[in-house]
């Protein structure tokens, strides 16, 4: 019978602890986001007053509740739990575009989304989180909830 000396266990446990340390955890959009409106580019506008993004990790996915303050003073506030399969999910709350959106994880950072309305796709999105995780791109070209065409470029930083 072998045994290993303690201060190879030791060292072993160590490089263990400092590696799950580093080992990224989840989904790295997991967390709240704020809107920045200067860096984000509205066409043909008027800007967002507001928009705050909450992802939280649940067993069945990711809950997403966004929050939006439009450029006429409009409140919209969305909810859906998504997959990264591609798979349509219900979305609930009152006044936004979208009944249903589907994701698909690309990378670790990049994901994209259809956004479909009573069975018709209004909107396709891209979302791009910086390797840093501080700051996430959101490119929107699709149909606001009146139904005009939009192309909007949302920069959003973490709150936490």
């Amino acid at each position: 019978m072998h045994h290993i000396p303690i201060h190879l266990t030791r060292w072993a446990a160590l490089l263990l602890f400092f590696a799950a340390m580093l080992w990224p955890a989840g989904d790295p959009v997991i967390g709240t986001w704020q809107l920045n409106v200067r860096k984000s580019r509205f066409l043909p506008g008027p800007a967002f007053k507001s928009e705050t993004r909450t992802y939280e990790e649940q067993k069945d996915g990711v809950k997403v509740t966004i929050h939006t303050v439009n450029g006429k003073g409009r409140e919209v506030t969305s909810i859906y739990l998504t997959t990264p399969d591609g798979q349509q999910h219900v979305v609930s709350g009152a006044g936004g575009p979208a009944d249903s959106v589907g994701l698909k994880r690309i990378n670790e950072f990049t994901a994209e989304s259809t956004l479909m309305h009573a069975g018709k796709e209004i909107a396709k999105t891209t979302r791009v989180l910086d390797p840093q995780g501080k700051t996430m791109t959101i490119t929107y070209k699709g149909l606001d909830p009146e139904g005009s065409p939009v192309d909007y470029t949302l920069v959003f930083e973490r709150v936490e």
